[in-house]
């Protein structure tokens, strides 16, 4: 019977740590704890002993990573693959591209009983058809003499099938195939063993000499089939419809049928899902890409091994049939212990199973790489996962590798040493003064803009958006790197250097010379309260730095004379979220004094961020609001009311932990923000694809005009939306609410 996987305690897999994910695989039921021990500790490494008796000339063992796609739905059965590559995105590539395909109904396969072939050439043949007759008249005597040699092999129903003859170019050489039914077996050493056993005989009856005798590896009588459909609006990006995107595809897999060229890369996308698992499952990955190869050429060509098409219902619908001969016992799997445990976590039950499983993934593969190209292109989509692997090949300890890897991301420049250079900054940064003042960054679920002319809004914190440092220093500087921010400040500039001005003459800072050191986790001017996290955070690492004892009712004050500076009218919602970082329910009164009551979680939930390529500056958003209000007071009044009436459903939602309910309140609330012009086609465009992917609901957040918008989904749904932003190369990601939160 196939494993009963528990899917859902395996959402998220990927943003884990690997301790983290060997304990859902436990949950998961995938894993015993002694299975867990061994990951944890060495892994499943294979002595140097045992290699030594695997290949000559053994000094040590080389490791690859070992990885896991899961989710992948295979004929109405949910899988685990193992995968061992090195090359970045594969792994992420796959699993983009088998969650898709689950929503959709999975792969189906289709696969013939994998036959195995063995050559005995026939050298010297004077009468080939004498020698065609007399090898037909002893049929039946040489496949008793196969099946001879490996009894055990007939008894567990395979064994030979038929014998065949076959001419060559040359008239005095004859080549014989015996195609035998290995079982779960490859069956290489099987096949040559019978190829010896009988050649001397067959030699005889030809009158001729026994040349090679040895397995193919071209199976051509072991083809398996995959299919993957998937509806064209499923496919769209914030840039292309599903349709056009659809036929990009289609034209990319025409272009790689008939130029040779693109062919061989394309196929080598196939064999990148392939390879991957016949590592993991200790079989034979070069006879694989042999024969792959030899039937991407079968008609003379060299030829793309897909077929991607457009369906008559107008999905778009992609098949590759391969040879495929696996094995998933003898051979090396019993000196590997590695290998073993692959088998073990794919959890298939025959080698053919294994072969229909390889083959879908393969063309899941094939389908993310396409899909990149036609739409925001290979580079883009490889880009933060090279520049994880780059990080992690200089050492980066796991605890600072975000942070290096958002700035080396952000520098353009994917190189080990620049991130060795940034790694020191970031070191020296951490070493100096302690670790820093740490501010909340803030995620509106109702009431933008609502809030600035006196109705609620309902905030929850970004729990340490970023941390502050002071250092003395000659002339006061400021220095971001994951903004890309690194000058000296003077008393008469504007924006953000403004504020951090006027911040020190509020303080009686003005003749301080602070060196102002920030490690921020996510982008500014995205609606998250970056500006009011900044502020915080700067004020309590001046306060801590200069002893001046304040305390948060003061730090707020100071930060609110910040925002209000920065965006012109300002709600007081975002300093207030970065001071306490608390989920709570905001509203200032007609006195100006804000009320301001706790949030009740009822659940804790995670709420998905997908930040946008372009952004409108606060202060003008909300100009913007307030001008149409001056300009319609009665309409705009009433939406904002609504906008008001929503916020208090919501508040009710997560109190209860309805998380269906809040989505579908998140989406009332977006149309009501778009009705006030601040939402753009890009943030419709990312809430459609939250939505389309099962989330319950998603809006925009912050002041609009670009930016960010936040969707709320059950966990495994949160995992999906995710997949689908980072296929498409938008950032994302998620920020866990309960009531605990703080900065």
């Amino acid at each position: 019977m196939p494993r009963l996987i528990d899917t859902k305690t395996l959402s998220g897999f990927y943003r884990l740590r690997p301790a983290e994910r060997i304990e859902r695989l436990i949950q998961a039921g995938v894993l015993a704890s002694d299975e867990a021990a061994t990951l944890s500790s060495s892994g499943y490494v294979l002595a140097r002993a045992a290699a030594d008796r695997m290949i000559e000339n053994v000094v040590g063992v080389f490791g690859l990573p070992l990885g896991l796609v899961t989710g992948v739905v295979v004929d109405d059965h949910d899988y685990i693959v193992p995968f061992v590559v090195e090359e970045p995105s594969i792994v992420a590539a796959a699993s983009s591209a088998a969650k898709l395909a689950a929503r959709h109904g999975g792969f189906r396969t289709k696969a013939e009983r994998a036959l195995a072939i063995g050559q005995i050439e026939l050298r010297g043949v004077t009468d080939g058809d004498r020698a065609r007759q007399r090898l037909a008249e002893h049929d039946q005597e040489l496949c008793a003499a196969v099946d001879a040699v490996h009894p055990n092999m007939v008894k567990r129903g395979g064994g030979i099938r038929r014998i065949d003859v076959r001419s060559t170019p040359d008239a005095d050489r004859l080549v014989v195939h015996i195609v035998v039914d290995t079982c779960d077996a490859m069956g290489a050493n099987l096949i040559n063993s019978q190829c010896e056993a009988i050649s001397a005989r067959l030699a005889e009856l030809a009158g001729a000499t026994a040349g090679l005798r040895i397995l193919s590896n071209y199976c051509d009588e072991a083809r398996v089939t995959a299919i993957m459909r998937v509806p064209s609006a499923a496919l769209a990006t914030r840039q292309f419809a599903g349709e056009a995107v659809r036929d990009a595809i289609v034209a990319a897999n025409h272009f790689a049928r008939t130029d040779v060229y693109r062919a061989v890369t394309h196929n080598k996308g196939v064999m990148n899902g392939i390879d991957p698992i016949a590592l993991a499952t200790g079989n034979d990955w070069r006879a694989i890409e042999a024969a792959a190869h030899a039937y991407a050429a079968r008609d003379g060509s060299y030829r793309a091994l897909t077929d991607w098409h457009v369906a008559a219902n107008g999905d778009l619908e992609g098949r590759l049939t391969l040879p495929m001969k696996v094995g998933t016992v003898g051979g090396t799997l019993a000196a590997n212990p590695g290998a073993r445990f692959g088998l073990q976590l794919a959890a298939v039950e025959s080698a053919g199973e294994l072969a229909r499983l390889m083959v879908a993934v393969g063309l899941g593969q094939n389908f993310s790489a396409l899909r990149a190209l036609a739409t925001d292109g290979i580079q883009r989509g490889h880009m933060r996962l090279h520049a994880r692997s780059v990080v992690a090949s200089i050492g980066v300890p796991a605890e600072q590798a975000d942070a290096v890897t958002t700035a080396l991301v952000a520098s353009g420049e994917i190189k080990a040493w620049k991130a060795r250079e940034l790694h020191r900054v970031l070191q020296a940064e951490a070493s100096a003064n302690g670790s820093g003042a740490a501010a909340a960054g803030k995620i509106i679920i109702a009431g933008e803009h609502a809030v600035v002319h006196g109705y609620r809004a309902i905030a929850v914190p970004i729990p340490e958006a970023l941390r502050v440092r002071i250092e003395p220093a000659d002339e006061v500087s400021i220095h971001i790197p994951a903004w890309q921010v690194r000058r000296t400040l003077s008393a008469d500039q504007e924006g953000l250097d403004g504020v951090v001005m006027t911040l020190l003459q509020r303080l009686d800072l003005t003749d301080a010379r602070p060196a102002i050191h920030v490690d921020a986790h996510y982008p500014p001017g995205i609606g998250l309260g970056g500006s009011a996290s900044l502020a915080v955070g700067l004020i309590r690492a001046l306060d801590a730095h200069y002893r001046l004892g304040l305390d948060d009712a003061t730090i707020n004050d100071h930060a609110f004379a910040a925002e209000t500076l920065a965006h012109g009218r300002a709600s007081g919602i975002d300093n207030t979220l970065a001071v306490y970082g608390r989920p709570l329910v905001y509203q200032r009164g007609a006195d100006g004094e804000p009320s301001i009551e706790w949030l009740s979680v009822g659940t804790e939930m995670e709420l998905l961020v997908a930040v946008a390529g372009s952004v409108q500056p606060t202060r003008r958003m909300v100009e913007q609001v307030a001008m149409l209000k001056d300009a319609m007071p009665a309409r705009v009044s009433a939406i904002m009311a609504e906008i008001d009436a929503l916020a208090g459903a919501v508040t009710e939602a997560l109190a209860a932990g309805q998380l269906e309910r809040l989505g579908r309140l998140l989406n009332l609330n977006q149309g009501l923000l778009n009705s006030l012009g601040v939402s753009t086609a890009e943030l419709e465009s990312l809430c459609q694809i939250a939505r389309d992917c099962g989330a319950y609901g998603a809006k925009l957040t912050g002041g609009g005009g670009g930016g960010a918008i936040i969707a709320v989904c059950d966990p495994e749904t949160l995992t999906a939306v995710r997949r689908q932003f980072e296929q498409r190369s938008i950032q994302c990601f998620a920020v866990r609410v309960h009531e605990a939160a703080s900065s």
